[in-house]
């Protein structure tokens, strides 16, 4: 903020100097990364490497020859045979073995976009092919998975009886029945969702594997098309997933998400009708949420509506567009306090408070969608008007920026939430792989509730460390309890550490910059 009222006072000033273009990118990247002469450093590559290293502890089916993550190996290689159809693959959600589509699809959607926004600073850090390899282990899951137009298998193993057992994957022996969603069983949601994933995987793998891209978008249109057609919330085909992840929100925020990455991947005009004659009814300009989540999408979908009206071929339809960024300006404003009303609530530490149970899965969205919205207004040359003020970019990305430093470690506790990354982080996850001894160091079979009796109730660390994993974190008061059994605050999810990974990668390539100029130009510097 100083910055701003210096550059206010420059510009108001008759007869100054006007600051080269490398002097104000330097004061910004001042603002950022200097504002405190003893401001805690952190080191954005390691945990982008990290980060993208938990996705390959969470992999199940054939696992590669490439495999870093070596305590684990090959599970669930039977998965959907009892229905006949091969469901092999995809991704374990957190600590247990089901495999849940809607969670799993919104990983998969935050990757893509972290990609699609920050490719050039992933490829710079060296993570670029980790990066797409974490999607593709996904889309190829969803593609085995979308079997006819129609049909899309939602989930395979049930919690109830997974919940009951504490194995490692490699021994699992709970159910793993496998449920869809069709005509007569809709999931619009689930349908949506895994369309918008495969939606934007397919612009990530557009140039380097057109073939791939081709395909993953001819999936994401037909489903798509059959979650509008045959409409309905998914928890109510599949009811083994309600204790776990209900579709609260309903369907429509998916559609509408759906619809406007089918938009991004195509460039059809017939998704950004549906984007915009369907915004009204179904929420998108009436919904004001405070809240990005596996289950409600709305904030994400205003913001991506807003960077469309940047674009001169959408003026006519300016009017709807702006509504939606008039949302997607509430939640910018919500998490920086500055709302005449409703907002995000902070913890005495600073850090995005929304619930108690794995409050981080929105924390690490609200960054993501904080450093993109910052970056819609530096592109624009925009400030963003809340109750409380007028926000520059700057603002916005030293919040996001904040929030990040929270987790690796700027926090009360002096701890990393992103598990591996520096030298205090959680010991104890609750994760079953992790807390186990490894499958490749004892083949030794550990049963159903042989893992309770003596793994799940040890007093000691995880023999397996859970690197890049974003467990659920902190109370309202900052306060965090490190056990097995704190499975509120001690369990991670992917779609925690899914949106670390592009914001990450901008915060990485944001101190490489700064790094340069103050090497490049030390009279800059001192200025």
């Amino acid at each position: 903020m100083e910055e701003e009222k210096k550059k206010k006072l420059y510009n108001s000033t008759i007869g100054a100097p006007i600051i080269p273009r490398c002097a104000q990118l330097w004061c910004f990247l001042l603002s950022i990364f200097a504002i405190s002469a003893c401001a805690q450093a952190f080191d954005y590559a390691d945990a982008l490497k990290k980060s993208l290293l938990y996705f390959e502890s969470q992999r199940s089916g054939r696992l590669p020859y490439n495999q870093r993550v070596t305590w684990r190996d090959h599970s669930g290689l039977t998965d959907g045979l009892e229905q006949g159809v091969d469901l092999v693959g995809g991704y374990y959600d957190a600590g247990d073995h089901v495999k849940f589509g809607l969670p799993m699809a919104f990983t998969v959607t935050m990757l893509s976009w972290g990609i699609i926004e920050y490719r050039q600073q992933l490829a710079v850090a060296g993570e670029l092919e980790h990066a797409t390899e974490a999607i593709k282990w996904g889309t190829d899951y969803f593609i085995k998975a979308h079997t006819s137009p129609n049909v899309l298998w939602a989930e395979v193993g049930d919690g109830d009886t997974d919940h009951y057992c504490w194995q490692r994957p490699e021994d699992m022996t709970t159910s793993r029945q496998a449920y869809k969603i069709d005509e007569n069983n809709p999931g619009s949601d689930l349908a949506g969702e895994t369309a918008a994933a495969m939606a934007a995987a397919s612009i990530v793998f557009k140039k380097t594997n057109p073939h791939y891209s081709h395909l993953l978008l001819h999936h994401a249109q037909q489903l798509f098309e059959f979650g509008d057609k045959y409409r309905g919330k998914y928890d109510g085909s599949v009811g083994v997933v309600k204790s776990y992840y209900a579709s609260v929100s309903g369907y429509m925020d998916e559609l509408l998400w759906a619809a406007v990455w089918l938009y991004k991947a195509t460039d059809k005009d017939e998704y950004l009708k549906y984007l915009i004659d369907k915004a009204h009814c179904f929420g998108g300009i009436g919904w004001a949420i405070t809240e990005f989540s596996w289950d409600v999408k709305y904030a994400g979908l205003q913001v991506i509506a807003s960077k469309l009206l940047m674009e001169e071929k959408h003026t006519k339809h300016a009017h709807i567009l702006e509504q939606y960024k008039s949302k997607a300006e509430y939640y910018i404003c919500s998490c920086l306090n500055k709302n005449n009303g409703t907002n995000v609530e902070h913890t005495p530490g600073g850090l995005l408070y929304v619930r108690q149970w794995n409050n981080m899965q929105y924390v690490s969205t609200a960054a993501f969608l904080l450093t993109i919205y910052s970056d819609i207004l530096q592109n624009s040359n925009q400030k963003l008007k809340c109750h409380g003020g007028i926000v520059g970019h700057q603002e916005i990305l030293s919040f996001a920026k904040s929030q990040i430093d929270y987790i690796l470690g700027s926090n009360p506790m002096n701890m990393s939430y992103l598990v591996g990354y520096g030298s205090n982080y959680p010991t104890m996850v609750h994760h079953r792989g992790a807390s186990i001894v490894s499958y490749r160091e004892n083949k030794g079979f550990i049963g159903c509730t042989q893992g309770y009796d003596y793994w799940y109730s040890s007093p000691e660390p995880n023999p397996n460390v859970l690197v890049g994993a974003l467990v659920g974190g902190p109370d309202c008061q900052d306060k965090f309890v490190d056990q097995r059994d704190n499975y509120m605050q001690t369990e991670a999810c992917t779609y925690n550490t899914a949106p670390l990974v592009g914001v990450l990668a901008k915060l990485l390539q944001i101190e490489d910059q700064s790094l340069d100029l103050n090497h490049d130009s030390p009279l800059l510097a001192s200025y």
